[in-house]
């Protein structure tokens, strides 16, 4: 039988779920990072972005309503992060709207579900079905480990080209800017609260395995952005 890790054992666990599988590394991501891009490109991305991110305070509440009671350090945390995506000064997905319009797109084009790939709508489904049917730790490991801390480390790769070779205006990138600070508190949290409440074996390596299976989710949705969108115009360049 596995036994229980150690808290510092299983945070490195978690850390090494997810190497090897970093969507910043992806395909879409290293062209973005490279300056290859073009502003239709993004706009394909914020498409399928929007269905991706934009249901996330809908994730969350399931998580919420899964948790006991008693675990007021997981509930107080889940709202706040359902707050901050929904109530905060401007919703995450306007910012992520005003970015997806100076690209060329539209409000109705970016809402529209038949405007996100198949890939997209595959995490969205595995977002929604791992908030509705898991442990609420197991999900936070899914969602916010798994998915969300690596938010940071993607965004930081991605701004200074936004800036400095896409031409974007600061206003127009807010949402990347706001990305990195406030999910690097929300995963080093999400971090805290599995390490807290997946107290036994079972629960420590189902969240391992929620954390690689969120790590590949989220690289293969970056990947089939390029392989849908960038790569048939290279082709035909």
């Amino acid at each position: 039988m596995t036994e229980l890790l150690s808290r510092d054992k299983f945070r490195a666990a978690l850390e090494d779920a997810i190497k090897g599988r970093e969507a910043k590394n992806a395909s879409f991501s290293q062209a973005w990072a490279d300056g290859k891009l073009e502003r239709h490109h993004f706009a394909r991305w914020a498409e399928n972005h929007y269905h991706y991110v934009g249901p996330f305070a809908d994730y969350l509440s399931y998580v919420y309503a899964n948790t006991p009671e008693p675990c007021t350090d997981a509930k107080d945390f889940l709202l706040q992060n359902m707050y901050e995506e929904e109530l905060a000064d401007i919703r995450h997905t306007d910012l992520l709207i005003r970015f997806a319009e100076a690209c060329g797109t539209t409000r109705e084009r970016i809402e529209d579900p038949n405007n996100m790939n198949a890939v997209t709508r595959g995490l969205q489904a595995w977002c929604y079905a791992t908030a509705m049917r898991e442990h609420f730790a197991v999900a936070t490991a899914a969602l916010v480990v798994g998915l969300e801390s690596q938010v940071p480390s993607i965004y930081k790769k991605q701004i200074v080209p936004l800036r400095e070779v896409y031409g974007f205006t600061e206003d127009e990138i807010e949402f990347f800017d706001l990305h990195i600070t406030s999910d690097e508190v929300h995963g080093e949290r999400g971090y805290q609260i599995v390490l807290d409440h997946a107290n036994t074996p079972e629960l420590q390596q189902r969240s391992l395995q929620f954390v690689r299976w969120g790590a590949e989710m989220r690289f293969s949705y970056t990947k089939a952005l390029y392989d849908t969108y960038v790569a048939p115009d290279l082709v035909s360049a």
